[in-house]
């Protein structure tokens, strides 16, 4: 399945017209890069599965038959209506997810990137994941992804154990996973992720049998998987992720410092100042659930946006807090600096005791490149991030309430 060469990478000539369009920007020496609320990620959801699969709890449906040009064609409106209302000049990456987007025709990813190059500048070298499972991804179908934009692959195996996929209710065997894992790679050589999981029941510990993992149990299994992984040269970027050769997820990353991120689709989520429409507050955005429904919506009113939260200056905080510290790099001053001006890291936690004595205990470190877990503090951050959103919580309440906004 291949799509012609005037179709195929078409958003990236797209955006070359795009540029032209735009010649303050295109002299004058280098090209200041857009503030950071005007930048943003993009998120696309596909709602659709072939099964419902055990594990799984995102928005996605079953459906008897897909008007797949209904759908694309709202896809691409809401792109541009978000991209319009949120003021975003620079897309830095594309993730399509679901539900099981490998299952969209490669025309209708194409579609959405040449709306989205043609309504904001995105850089012909952006990341564009797509989520494939390995019964919906065969090799001509991956070319055919690859040549409409597609750059990244991130597969869901979950398991190459073939009970455990019966259990998890998988459509694709042990060797179908490892058939799709190589032409992956041969297609996207250094751009391919895969999904597994653990904690599942009959899995193994070493030589123990698991007929259903305790909270220990699956805590050592994850702490092997790390070793493993370290060993073979994968650095430990999140809490749950792991890349090697520098080949970490940016789109992802974008979440994890929370930067802005636009969600398109049925139940998507977003996050993003909407400076389009005069906003100046940060919001969670939730998009409707229900395809149908969502359709309907988007050709109403340009976009099925179903609710719009917007965000504190301490509900932002305690957003950078909890998920700068997931990674690796954990919370830099200057990151922290670009939300808060005012109460610095050190403000925040230096004179903390229970700070200091988890800093003692050896699974947190502050000092002058920022606050973050140590190896052995991501293991554990769910109860450390207690006691710092705690105080978090107590700074906040005791200082003059600011008027600076933030995004």
């Amino acid at each position: 399945m291949a799509l012609p060469r005037s179709q195929a990478r078409g958003w990236v000539k797209a955006a070359k017209m795009a540029q032209r369009r735009r010649p303050a920007e295109d002299t004058g020496g280098p090209q200041s890069p857009a503030p950071g609320s005007q930048r943003a990620a993009l998120y696309v959801h596909w709602p659709y599965c072939e099964k419902r699969c055990s594990y799984c709890n995102f928005n996605k449906y079953i459906p008897r038959g897909v008007d797949e040009a209904a759908l694309r064609r709202c896809l691409v409106i809401e792109a541009q209506t978000l991209l319009r209302l949120s003021g975003v000049r620079r897309v830095e990456s594309v993730f399509f997810g679901g539900g099981t987007p490998s299952l969209a025709s490669p025309h209708t990813v194409a579609a959405v990137l040449e709306a989205v190059a043609q309504a904001a500048h995105l850089p012909a070298d952006s990341e564009v994941t797509l989520e494939a499972n390995p019964t919906s991804a065969s090799g001509s179908r991956l070319a055919a992804f690859g040549a409409a934009g597609v750059n990244r692959l991130s597969i869901g195996l979950q398991s190459l154990d073939d009970t455990e996929l019966q259990l998890l209710g998988r459509t694709h065997s042990a060797r179908d996973a490892l058939q799709t894992l190589a032409e992956a790679q041969r297609l996207f050589p250094g751009r391919v992720s895969v999904d597994l999981m653990l904690g599942l029941p009959a899995q193994q510990v070493q030589q123990g049998a698991l007929p259903a993992p305790d909270p220990e149990l699956a805590a050592e299994m994850y702490q092997e998987g790390r070793a493993v992984l370290w060993e073979a040269g994968f650095r430990q970027y999140e809490v749950s992720n792991f890349a090697r050769n520098g080949a970490l997820s940016t789109h992802n990353w974008t979440y994890w410092q929370c930067g802005q991120y636009l969600g398109v689709g049925p139940g998507a989520h977003g996050r993003f100042i909407p400076q389009g429409a005069g906003g100046h507050t940060r919001e969670a955005r939730i998009q409707t659930l229900e395809p149908d429904s969502w359709m309907k919506e988007v050709m109403l009113f340009g976009h099925g946006t179903r609710r719009r939260v917007p965000l504190s200056e301490l509900e932002l905080l305690e957003e950078v807090l909890a998920m700068g510290l997931r990674t690796d790099v954990g919370i830099t001053h200057q990151h922290w600096q670009q939300f808060e001006p005012q109460l610095t890291l050190w403000d925040l936690f230096g004179a903390s005791k229970e700070v200091k004595e988890l800093q003692e205990q050896g699974l947190l470190l502050l000092d002058h490149r920022g606050l973050r877990c140590s190896w052995e503090g991501l293991a554990v951050l769910d109860s450390l991030l207690l006691s710092l959103l705690s105080r978090l919580q107590e700074a906040w309440q005791q200082r003059t309430p600011s008027s600076v906004p933030r995004g």
